[in-house]
């Protein structure tokens, strides 16, 4: 059985930065895992744990779902970039469990005392989080580039981390059983001729019975040798934007489901018809698979409290991972009132 030491509602409390640098291999990792200079600042504070991060998706091959051993995520506490040249990609920050401790003197987690290795410093964390090429371009280092390498692969309907959803207080029973649900008829339905009609059908059925709106899963019929529409509304911070219906994001988009390279996701989909404040134009990210800084050519748009449910995620479903959702501007209408779901 999957081990479950901290769950989500725990308070504890980020342990020193001299704590937690003794931690760190040459790399600046404990177990593979980076803790990056942005962290610092949250050193000595208290925070209640948002959720275990025992599994998360692939967000970089979108291949099977991870398991990461004693680690959570703590509220909504996110990467500014400030120590990767100003990356915009508002990252959640994983949390190892050997960089806090319970905010309770009576819990204990029974983990052993991670070793301490010495000379490590601010200046010293800094120098982890890059490289120079030999192209002379800075290629960078985060949780978000070595999460791979810091986890192991596990199966959609792996029986132990689905307790573990559940016994970390992750989900509840209903949520993860209707998820689980839709999953397996959508899964029918992706991979068979055999009544599809019926599949399809119960899907939509299903899915307006557990969450009142139609099916979120929308092709696009643009050819991909066609270029897809190109709105602009120059939207900035603090704007009040509507998401459009998806009837009428389905004609932006090519037979790849993109809009100008950027690919729509069923998990927009709990968002559409709400309005909700621009919280950024994104211009520039760590790219996940090269590892250099992206300047984006069509920035994308970032709205206020929009993030993945990971509602219809094939391989980690009801990931707490969290990952901030792009939009295209076509996907958006400026509105006049006040924001909400």
């Amino acid at each position: 059985m999957i081990p479950v030491r901290c769950k989500a509602g725990d308070l504890v409390e980020v342990r020193s930065a001299s704590e937690i640098l003794a931690t760190l291999d040459d790399q600046g990792c404990l177990e593979k895992m980076p803790f990056m200079p942005e962290m610092l600042e949250l050193c000595g504070r208290q925070f209640r744990v948002h959720a275990s991060a025992h599994k998360i998706c692939d967000s970089t091959w979108y291949k099977l779902g991870r398991y990461l051993e004693d680690s959570v995520f703590l509220e909504d506490l996110r990467c500014d970039g400030s120590a990767h040249d100003g990356c915009q990609a508002k990252c959640s920050l994983i949390f190892k469990l050997a960089w806090l401790k319970p905010a309770s003197p009576q819990r204990d987690w029974g983990l052993p005392p991670p070793a301490a290795v010495s000379g490590r410093d601010v200046a010293w964390l800094q120098t982890t989080t890059r490289r120079i090429d030999e192209k002379g371009q800075p290629v960078y280092r985060c949780q978000t580039t070595d999460y791979l390498g810091a986890t192991c692969t596990y199966r959609p309907f792996d029986i132990s981390i689905l307790i573990a959803d559940l016994r970390s207080g992750n989900v509840r029973l209903r949520e993860l059983a209707r998820g689980l649900l839709l999953l397996i008829v959508w899964n029918i339905t992706s991979n068979t001729r055999i009544l599809w009609r019926f599949w399809n059908g119960l899907y939509g059925r299903l899915h307006r019975f557990f969450y009142g709106t139609p099916s979120p899963h929308i092709s696009g019929t643009i050819p991909k040798d066609q270029p897809t529409p190109d709105l602009r509304l120059n939207l900035q911070e603090g704007e009040l934007v509507r998401v459009r219906r998806l009837e009428d994001i389905q004609p932006t988009l090519n037979v790849a489901n993109r809009n100008r390279g950027l690919g729509y996701s069923a998990e927009l989909s709990p968002y559409s018809g709400g309005t909700y404040k621009v919280a950024k134009r994104v211009t520039r990210i760590i790219h996940e698979r090269t590892f250099v800084m992206t300047e984006m050519k069509n920035p994308c748009i970032m709205l206020e409290g929009v993030f993945c449910k990971a509602r219809y995620h094939p391989e980690a479903i009801l990931c707490p991972k969290r990952v901030p959702l792009y939009f295209r501007e076509a996907w958006l209408e400026r509105v006049d009132g006040k924001p909400g779901d």
